[in-house]
């Protein structure tokens, strides 16, 4: 579909909405500049869509819901063009990798396993959408009732900046899957490979209107979005508090909503367990994406006999990690942002000024361009559970660590914030891995690991201040859908 965007990004060119199958910037001609975090350069711009454009896409998602083929294409057809679009995204996925990892800052690897993650997403909801069925109801004597899943309608997708090609991917594959339109905003600090895959759909066949894609401030596009009056549903996945204003402004229009909301989760780490195994994981479940993930495992409960063992082996580790630009492939890239990178650094700068006790910190390599937004890792120890390091979540390269004795201590500790997204449970007993399994209060439990893979068949989402409803898996095709009830009086 014309220049290459690994050619265009070079070049500068701007990109632009896709509203209706067509490549529109925003009415007003308004436009924010697109800068790498690595280097702070601007190398692109999008537009800075307002009311009026997002009214624009609602309507065009909204018309191609009532009179196109999408909603009452069999779902095996629509199946096949979100398999279509896996092989498009395979097809390009250097160049997709590229685009996210410059965009992002997130080391070049990375970029490149957020395409593989994608890739299945459209590959697992291609086959998934004809699985979901309805029921028949046992019922009166002379009664027929059956129930049927339908799409709700117009999906509205208010998608991050610290993982956007997967996250569009999660949300985009279940609302289509199961028959909606949708209307995409991306965060403006991260669009771009949001847009090059619309287009890709298009490649696709999945018809125009079905799939838009407006970027523009949260403030202006994403307000607007989340209360239009044609939008059936509202998926979002990102801060507390930004959830909060979302679900109020679905809630003028009396619509449903997902949120995929924060976390601070924990792993638990038993003195029977496997430490050769562990240690690893737990560094790398804080250092993915400079810690710039809701699921990261942020703190880690070591019980009394292993404490001083383990903190000195993560210690090490921690001491050895190195920040730097995408392209230079290093341990983690730069935050996404200036705003970002110093309320991280102000949130360190608190905790040690706290007395916190800092064990580890990593570095910055010297050649990192001056202009990035770079953070290098933090390992604090014998943190205080109460304290504001402890509690709040971060969204950097921070780990803390706590000593517990006991599994009672170990699920009071993991369960002490405001949060439960996902927590991590290291030890050889398997009747302990149940026990505990069951009384942590999260969304996700990973047993001697943690994370897999995008884990795109794992329904996935929160407790408490993490959120609710849950995406991926065949549990998200239920939330992109309604049940319909029907029942026959035939004599």
């Amino acid at each position: 579909m014309g220049t290459p965007l690994s050619r265009t990004v070079a070049e500068g060119s701007a990109f632009m909405n896709l509203i209706d199958g067509q490549s529109v910037d925003s009415l007003s001609g308004e436009r924010i500049d697109v800068a790498s975090p690595s280097d702070g350069k601007v190398f692109s711009s999008i537009p800075a869509s307002n009311a009026a454009d997002v009214d624009r896409a609602v309507k065009s998602a909204h018309k191609a819901f009532e009179e196109g083929p999408w909603s009452r294409m069999p779902a095996v057809e629509r199946g096949r063009c979100l398999t279509r679009l896996f092989h498009l995204v395979e097809k390009h996925g250097d160049e997709l990798a590229a685009l996210e990892s410059r965009d992002t800052g997130k080391p070049a690897r990375q970029g490149k396993a957020d395409v593989t993650a994608t890739m299945r997403y459209y590959e697992f909801y291609g086959g998934a959408g004809d699985k979901i069925h309805g029921d028949t109801i046992p019922f009166l004597e002379g009664y027929t009732a059956l129930t049927l899943r339908e799409p709700h309608g117009v999906v509205a997708g208010i998608i991050p900046w610290n993982y956007p090609m997967q996250i569009m991917a999660r949300v985009a594959g279940a609302a289509l899957a199961m028959g909606n339109t949708l209307v995409v905003k991306p965060a403006e600090d991260a669009s771009l490979s949001a847009i090059r895959i619309a287009q890709l759909a298009l490649e696709a066949g999945v018809p125009e209107g079905v799939f838009n894609v407006i970027t523009g401030y949260g403030r202006d596009a994403g307000a607007a979005l989340s209360s239009h009056p044609l939008v059936d549903y509202v998926t979002f996945t990102g801060s507390t508090a930004t959830g909060t204003a979302i679900q109020q402004a679905a809630a003028i229009n009396n619509r449903g909503v997902t949120m995929e909301l924060g976390g601070k989760s924990a792993q638990i780490v038993f003195a029977d367990a496997d430490l050769d195994a562990a240690i690893p994981v737990l560094v790398n479940a804080i250092i993915q994406n400079a810690g710039q993930t809701c699921s990261a495992g942020s703190r880690v409960l070591l019980e009394k006999p292993i404490y001083e063992k383990v903190a000195t082996a993560l210690a090490e580790r921690f001491s050895k990690l190195v920040a730097g630009p995408h392209d230079a492939d290093l341990d983690l890239g730069p935050l996404i942002n200036k705003t970002q990178r110093d309320r991280v650094a102000g949130m360190i700068a608190a905790a040690k000024a706290a007395g916190v006790s800092v064990l580890a910190e990593g570095s910055v390599h010297p050649d990192a361009p001056s202009g990035g937004y770079y953070q290098a890792p933090v390992l604090f120890g014998s943190v205080d559970p109460n304290a504001v390091i402890a509690q709040e979540e971060v969204f950097g390269p921070v780990l803390t660590l706590f000593a517990f004795e006991g599994e009672d201590e170990a699920v009071r500790l993991a369960n002490g914030t405001d949060f439960g997204l996902v927590a991590g449970i290291w030890t050889r007993d398997g009747a302990r891995q149940h026990r505990i399994a069951k009384r942590v209060r999260a969304g996700q439990i990973f047993v001697n690991g943690y994370g897999a893979g995008g884990g795109i068949e794992l329904p996935f989402g929160g407790f408490k201040k993490s959120g609710h409803g849950r995406e991926k898996g065949f549990e998200a095709l239920y939330d992109m859908s309604a049940t319909k009830t029907i029942v026959f009086n035939h004599g």
